[in-house]
């Protein structure tokens, strides 16, 4: 049987974009359990990826990203989740993990079949990503309390359409087993 991975989507922000104040009070309720589930998975040894957007600033080191977004005004939202030395680092310009990234050649050297995505944006990133999940054939758990939305009826709806349509296991972040 392969393996899990938990995937972090986005959530190293310097919330400077125009929703970010919608966004934040969500990011603030799911915080803690996305940082649950990376200390988990690191305890069980299980691939910790970031992917993460690159602010259009075409780096090509995570560091700087990091950098940018701890000299924000949210940095309380960062630190609890900044990237330890194991963990994989993806950058991503798009709303989707997989878009033109290197993520499902990386998912294959690691004999993933199955991703953990949390993070944000529900009805957005996670959402396009738990698709293009799905038409890779890896199997796909989102735990619904690991997750932050920008328009909670959006999200909820997302969080439907992940579970029906591509048979995503939608669960609490306390359930999810690596």
């Amino acid at each position: 049987m392969s393996r899990s991975a938990l995937v972090v989507i986005d959530m190293l922000n310097t919330y400077s974009h125009p929703d970010a104040e919608m966004l934040i009070p969500s990011v603030r309720e799911a915080l803690p359990r996305i940082v649950g589930l990376v200390e988990r998975a690191r305890d069980d040894g299980v691939p910790v990826i970031y992917v993460n957007d690159n602010f259009g600033e075409w780096r090509s080191h995570h560091g700087e990203i990091i950098e940018a977004t701890l000299a924000g005004p949210h940095r309380d939202l960062v630190e609890p989740l900044l990237p330890d030395d194991d963990s994989l680092f993806v950058v991503k310009a798009r709303h989707s993990i997989f878009y033109e990234t290197p993520l499902t050649y990386l998912l294959s050297q690691l004999d993933v079949g199955r991703v953990v995505l949390c993070g944000q944006v529900t009805e957005q990133c996670v959402l396009y990503s738990a698709l293009d999940a799905h038409i890779r054939h890896l199997d796909v758990t989102v735990p619904d309390d690991a997750v932050a939305h920008i328009h909670q009826d959006l999200a909820q709806a997302a969080l439907r359409m992940m579970e029906r349509n591509m048979n995503a296991s939608i669960r609490k972040a306390s359930a999810v087993e690596f």
